[in-house]
């Protein structure tokens, strides 16, 4: 089966290719750096830039599955002008590709797109499911809907759409496991707030199976790529430090030292975001890193 990728040069889209060439599929990926266009091992890389409405149509011969992750990182800090960039990137890549197998003869059969879990409502005790509608407020939230609402337009070209929620990745040298290791290992970790909110979370490894997975089961609709057991900001904390010997001696750090610092930015460390996996469980997906000790294990 042939593939297309966006932002396959990305942290799950590099570790997305590389699995898939693996299990021999043919992949395709889309790039706005032209040095980065390879073509060897059933990999081939095509040229776009959706901000210039520029894209390489020979990117979608023979391609029965895009997925599609291109998007600005919610990493750096949130300025007016980068808030705007975070959704545009998302929006006008989505479209571009949409008007591409609008306009040209293609064998598309699935579009499956990257999405988050920031849209679900805060919560601390239960865990939300797909078929929860209660939606939270704030940019991220905004975001989410909105990138939703264009993977929905490939439906319009008949395509099966799939839209992964996907919790905070957890890899090994990049991302955000990265960032909270940080402080721990130099000895000045310290829980945040309350330490009570909860993070859902996903292995690298076991988000980029659960893409596969996707495609050779011909699963549609929204899909949770979280861990079946999320944690919270302390648990996480302390289990961190474990893994590295390390103790934690800082007393808790209030919630308004990470607002004044960061502002709007301070959600993605203050929300708790409960989310349930059940339904890709349900469908015979099974996680190889499920509780947050044995992903320390492997990423420490």
């Amino acid at each position: 089966m042939k593939v297309l990728i966006t932002g396959a040069t990305g942290l799950i889209g590099t570790e997305l290719m590389a699995h898939l060439l693996s299990k021999n599929y043919t992949v395709h990926f889309l790039s706005t750096n032209k040095n980065k266009l390879v073509d060897k091992n059933n990999c081939k890389g095509f040229y776009w830039n959706p901000s210039k409405g520029e894209i390489d149509s020979k990117a979608f011969e023979d391609v029965e599955v895009i997925i599609h992750l291109a998007g600005a990182t919610i990493a750096k800090r949130w300025t007016y002008k980068y808030k705007k960039e975070i959704l545009e990137s998302r929006i006008s890549s989505a479209k571009i590709l949409y008007n591409a197998l609008k306009s040209n003869k293609h064998n598309v059969k699935h579009f499956i797109s990257a999405s988050g879990t920031a849209s679900y409502k805060r919560t601390f005790d239960h865990a939300l499911s797909e078929d929860n509608n209660e939606y939270s407020e704030g940019f991220l939230s905004d975001v989410v809907k909105e990138w939703e609402k264009c993977a929905d337009l490939f439906k319009n070209l008949n395509i099966k759409v799939t839209k992964v929620r996907t919790g905070v990745v957890f890899a090994k040298n990049n991302g955000a496991l990265t960032e909270i290791v940080k402080p721990i290992k130099l000895g000045f970790g310290a829980v945040i707030g309350s330490g009570n909110q909860v993070m859902s979370w996903i292995h690298l490894h076991d988000l980029v199976r659960l893409y596969t997975f996707v495609i050779e089961n011909n699963i549609d609709g929204v899909i949770n790529a979280v861990s079946p057991e999320p944690v919270t900001n302390k648990k996480i904390t302390f289990a961190i430090a474990k893994t590295l010997n390390k103790k934690i001696w800082l007393p808790a750090i209030p919630e308004f030292v990470f607002k004044v610092l960061l502002g709007e930015m301070s959600s993605l460390l203050l929300n708790s975001n409960y989310v349930d996996s059940s339904k890709i469980i349900n469908q015979g997906f099974t996680f190889q890193f499920p509780d947050i000790n044995s992903a320390l294990e492997d990423l420490l």
